[in-house]
């Protein structure tokens, strides 16, 4: 505090703080501008080449429910959205209770030490590389899971590929929905307790409704992790750059992810050369790009706009 020559004191604050404060503010403004910079960037980059795409493909070959076959003219939207639906609603019907449960275990039910040891292998298990989960859903899942589930079926399918990627994404959601009931007050169960509820309907009736917001920002964040998901589905999925169009989840697919993974595999058609049908193959890759930014940040904003609806404030 300093006093001005006036006899006022000066209430601005220590100058080099108020420096170091702008200098910190510049900083993040930056960050946040250099996010969306590269995001307009990412968009940019892929419009090129997906314009060119759609320009040279009659839009009523985009969705014929028949084969996505890039290398031979064939390009079906249809097929594969159709496989990241089926992998991603697979995903979730594993993530969902496993996860949910596991939150409300540590949460509500596990003892302070429990918590300690259990919730940081569990956000270690989030980061588990896709390729070996890929690796496992071959192994293991498909064989002793699927084939024992499902008759006739093939161990690589697009069941085997929903569970591993439901494996993979249990973690988040349970990682985040903890958090999200960790959150609510005190006050609340105690409140529940006081007027003689159990535990279990404490849970259900006053702790997950007070969580509702971030219990569906995991299941959204889980969703998107899942359709994004590229290398369990190239593996489990049992198709390499094509696949027809199948609504049964025992049958071998490819999702958006998986078949721009299959597709860019380093050969003449990717690299554009080879005349026209190998060019649309490589402008596809650019085409499916743009619809997977366009889907997750579709997702991510529904997410939102619901989330803001429907948050508790204490």
């Amino acid at each position: 505090m300093t006093v001005t020559a006036g006899g006022l004191i000066d209430l601005t604050g220590d100058r080099r703080r108020l420096r170091r404060e702008r200098r910190v503010r510049t900083g993040f403004w930056i960050a946040g501008l250099s996010s969306l910079a590269i995001s307009i960037a990412i968009v940019l980059s892929l419009l090129g080449n997906s314009i060119e795409f759609l320009n040279n493909t009659p839009l009523d070959k985009l969705w014929t429910a028949d084969k996505w076959a890039p290398r031979v003219g064939k390009f079906d939207i249809a097929t594969l959205f159709m496989g990241s639906l089926l992998v991603t609603g697979v995903a979730m019907l594993i993530a969902a209770p496993l996860g949910l449960g596991a939150a409300i275990y540590l949460a509500e039910y596990a003892k302070p030490r429990v918590r300690q040891i259990a919730k940081p292998i569990l956000e270690v298990m989030a980061g588990i590389p896709s390729i070996v989960i890929g690796f496992f859903a071959i192994a293991w899942i498909g064989p002793n899971i699927v084939q024992n589930l499902f008759a006739n079926a093939d161990a690589f399918s697009l069941a085997a590929a929903g569970i591993g990627v439901g494996l993979l994404v249990t973690p988040i959601v349970a990682s985040v929905s903890e958090d999200a009931m960790r959150a609510v007050p005190a006050a609340l169960r105690e409140a529940s307790y006081g007027l003689g509820a159990r535990r279990i309907t404490t849970v259900t009736k006053i702790v997950m409704p007070a969580a509702v917001s971030g219990i569906v920002a995991a299941m959204i964040l889980a969703a998107s992790r899942a359709i994004g998901e590229t290398m369990i589905v190239a593996l489990a999925g049992g198709a390499f750059g094509e696949a027809a169009y199948t609504t049964k989840i025992t049958d071998v697919g490819l999702t958006i992810t998986s078949a721009m993974a299959s597709l860019a595999t380093g050969t003449d058609q990717v690299a554009g050369g080879g005349g026209s049908g190998a060019g649309q193959a490589f402008n596809s890759l650019f085409f499916l790009g743009l619809l997977l930014f366009g889907v997750t940040m579709l997702l991510n904003l529904v997410g939102d706009f619901f989330v803001g609806r429907i948050r508790e404030k204490y």
